[in-house]
């Protein structure tokens, strides 16, 4: 720090977040769930202008706040690019049919017996299979939540169960957006992202599927399954289904295994999409083409549109189109721009020593690695509850804790799972959040009827601190790694 310049207060820090939380607050108020669309990323750019100000009345020159945000956003282009080539990705398995044969055979996996147990699991490889929470409620979701009504099951045991297995399925998939917005914060990569988070995430998903069991047991079994059948013939017709397609993914998982680095392992994967559609759907590649008389040119047009742009396959069936629709690389500038604004808005914070102080607030007292993963999680719940939106919920505390974790030598991976673990999960359990407004509003399900069920949403905050205080699977660096740091 120079000379000229002084350490700020806590109310100095602090402002800047105060008016971000407010502008996101009246955000979610004017646009409700189209706040993410933009809003809160021009609130951060917002934020942004407040703490450099503030910046500038501590001493700070603009060149360097524009240089620590340039910073900021340099530590995010690894990020970037994944977040790219997993729309690209999600383009190319869909068209291949790896998707659907995934939801398909997902779907084989309900068994009226065991309801609440089989949706939750369900859900769980839907959202794995799609990276998406939200498509997943909105669409599986909803066909089971009308097929347990008519088993007489409470609504908010099934949707507890519904959103348990969508936020593991989503908490696990490189394909979501928050699993890959997670570790770019800690400053990690997606792969050892991944791998750290089964150490809880498992678990807390054997526990809860465990209730749903004991629940379930004493529930008449008798159902419908005429929905489900509908889905999967839907399905069936518009994709040629079959194991073979898990090839793909299979494909993926070797390369990880063999230590490729996750950019070039998915890539192959994106290619190896495109191959299996070729070969496999290839009716589906000229009715999305629009080309039939040029095989040739009809799969160039659809492989090239699946990675680019959005696909949206027509089956039918409304709900299976929900389903089946997916944005490639230009379906993930949304959340590329949020990243790029909340690194601008971190980048200001942390140059001007705004970040610190706060930080130092929280954490003065913190004497061991589980005090602060617990205050971390509080503070990713404490932004689920005050921004109403879970990507604020892992950006902010993010960029606050970063630096603590590594100065007491534990590694990112410890603070990327303790955002997911908290930040996400948590986020559909409040009525405000637009998660939580989005699944009771799709569901028709008030968020104060289902949130007591959702065990997966429930126990995973709570499996993360007690590994911190019981020392489990808390990553440190060595002495060499420390000074290399």
């Amino acid at each position: 720090m120079k000379p000229s310049t002084r350490n700020p207060n806590f109310l100095e820090a602090f402002f800047p977040i105060i008016v971000l939380i407010t502008l996101l607050a009246l955000n979610v108020y004017i646009f409700e769930g189209d706040a993410t669309g933009g809003a809160n990323q021009v609130a951060l750019l917002f934020g942004a202008v407040i703490a450099s100000v503030m910046g500038m009345r501590l001493g700070f020159s603009w060149k360097s706040i524009q240089e620590g945000m340039i910073k900021s956003i340099r530590s995010s282009l690894g990020a970037i690019l994944i977040l790219l080539i997993i729309g690209a990705l999600s383009g190319t398995w869909m068209i291949s049919g790896v998707v659907p044969t995934m939801i398909y055979y997902g779907l084989d996996l309900l068994n009226p017996q065991f309801f609440l147990l089989a949706t939750c699991l369900i859900c769980a490889v839907v959202a794995l299979a799609t990276g998406s929470s939200w498509s997943t409620i909105g669409t599986v979701g909803l066909a089971l939540l009308g097929i347990g009504s008519v088993m007489g099951i409470e609504d908010g045991m099934i949707v507890g169960a519904i959103i348990s297995g969508a936020y593991f399925g989503d908490k696990m998939s490189p394909l979501s957006d928050t699993t890959n917005l997670a570790p770019a914060m800690a400053g990690t990569d997606l792969i050892t992202h991944i791998r750290y988070m089964m150490y809880t995430t498992f678990p807390s998903l054997i526990i809860t599927l465990l209730i749903f069991l004991f629940l379930g047991l004493s529930m008449d079994s008798k159902v419908d399954l005429a929905g489900i059948e509908v889905m999967q013939n839907t399905l069936s017709k518009s994709f040629y289904i079959s194991p073979v397609l898990f090839l793909v993914p299979a494909l993926v998982i070797t390369l990880i295994i063999m230590k490729w680095d996750a950019l070039p392992a998915l890539f192959v994967g994106t290619i190896a999409g495109g191959v299996a559609a070729i070969i496999a759907q290839p009716t589906l590649v000229n009715q999305l083409s629009g080309i039939t008389d040029n095989y040739l040119k009809s799969s160039y047009v659809t492989f090239f549109n699946s990675i680019a742009s959005s696909i949206n396959i027509e089956t039918g069936n409304p709900s299976v189109n929900d389903l089946l629709s997916t944005g490639g690389m230009s379906g993930m500038l949304n959340t590329i721009w949020l990243v790029i604004c909340s690194m601008c808005f971190g980048g200001a914070m942390e140059v001007t020593g705004m970040l610190k102080r706060i930080t130092s607030s929280f954490i003065s007292s913190i004497e061991s690695a589980g005090s602060l993963i617990a205050k971390t999680a509080a503070t990713c719940i404490f932004f689920n509850a005050t921004t109403s939106d879970q990507y604020l919920a892992i950006v902010v505390p993010g960029r606050m804790f970063s630096s603590e974790f590594k100065n007491r030598g534990l590694k990112p991976e410890n603070l990327s799972r303790t955002l997911e673990d908290s930040g996400t999960v948590t986020s559909p359990l409040i009525p405000w959040n637009t998660c939580g407004a989005y699944h009771a509003g799709v569901l028709g399900v008030a968020t104060g009827t289902y949130w007591m069920f959702c065990f997966f949403n429930l126990i995973s905050p709570i499996m993360t601190v007690l590994y911190g205080f019981l020392n489990i699977r808390i990553r440190k660096y060595s002495t060499e790694e420390e000074k290399t740091e």
